[in-house]
């Protein structure tokens, strides 16, 4: 079992986008055993171009943070600005693009350390408010480990996606 100790958290850079992509289809290919595909649908997300994009966007972008135990990179987290399908904030923020953690170190804090990073950048900056948004379908499972890191729900949303069922989205924050 990895400690908390054992896990850095670190810049992540241009060259991380695979690393981001492998994390990406790891945790789909979980949730497609679990029955669960509303979230990110079945598909890797290393075979979709947008996607694809995607992941070099954050890679390159200056807000992408990598856990690592060892080598290997056990985590993402992308911080910067707020999503176009969500409420802008009426504050200064700091958001929560991205946060995935590999499956095989499932129950170790990752998620949680890697936003417990989020709320140290966001103090750094001077700003007292994180916000995410996750995947709000299926059992809320999502939305109820976000509450249990410290963030309280607030707006709910449906993303229309053409030839694709609505995503049901949940906005979140946090008070630092």
């Amino acid at each position: 079992m990895v400690d908390a100790a054992d896990v850095v958290v670190q810049a992540g850079g241009a060259a991380d986008a695979g690393a981001v992509l492998r994390l990406l289809d790891d945790a789909t290919a979980w949730l497609v055993e679990q029955g669960r595909t509303g979230q990110w649908g079945t598909e890797p997300a290393s075979t979709d171009p947008r996607r694809i994009a995607q992941a070099d966007g954050w890679a390159k972008g200056g807000g992408l943070w990598l856990a690592q135990v060892g080598e290997r990179t056990v985590g993402a987290l992308v911080v910067g600005s707020a999503t176009e399908y969500v409420p802008p904030a009426t504050e200064p923020e700091l958001y929560v693009n991205l946060l995935v953690t590999d499956r095989a170190y499932a129950g170790a804090g990752i998620g949680g350390r890697l936003l417990a990073h989020a709320a140290d950048l966001a103090r750094e900056r001077g700003v007292d408010l994180l916000r995410v948004d996750c995947y709000a379908g299926d059992d809320g499972a999502l939305v109820r480990w976000y509450e249990r890191q410290g963030f309280t729900p607030t707006t709910g949303f449906t993303v229309e996606r053409p030839g694709r069922p609505p995503w049901p989205g949940q906005l979140l924050t946090r008070r630092l």
